[in-house]
């Protein structure tokens, strides 16, 4: 077993692991009791999404996807606030 193997399958087990989160995130987003715990599972897949980027990135070998995954992170970032600022105020713009 050389070394980039082993990397290999740590982050293909790693993916499979942010996967599994993303599944339970997304069910919380679907089935949640309240808007607080909608908003947080929407940033919790927001961050699993930026991990699972990264770790595609690794995976194949590739710079790109660390940029798309910091788009998503500025996105995620922009919609969390708004929509929080919503469920606050019930108005976005001030």
């Amino acid at each position: 077993m050389t070394p980039q193997y082993l990397v290999a399958c740590a982050i293909i087990v790693a993916m499979h692991l942010v996967g599994v989160g993303m599944l339970l995130a997304l069910y919380r987003l679907l089935r949640g009791p309240t808007v607080p715990d909608r908003i947080l599972a929407l940033d919790t897949l927001f961050v699993a999404t930026i991990a699972q980027t990264i770790l595609f990135g690794m995976h194949l070998g590739t710079a790109v996807y660390f940029e798309v995954a910091l788009i998503i992170a500025m996105l995620g970032f922009v919609g969390t606030v708004v929509l929080s600022k919503y469920v606050l105020r019930r108005d976005i713009v001030e």
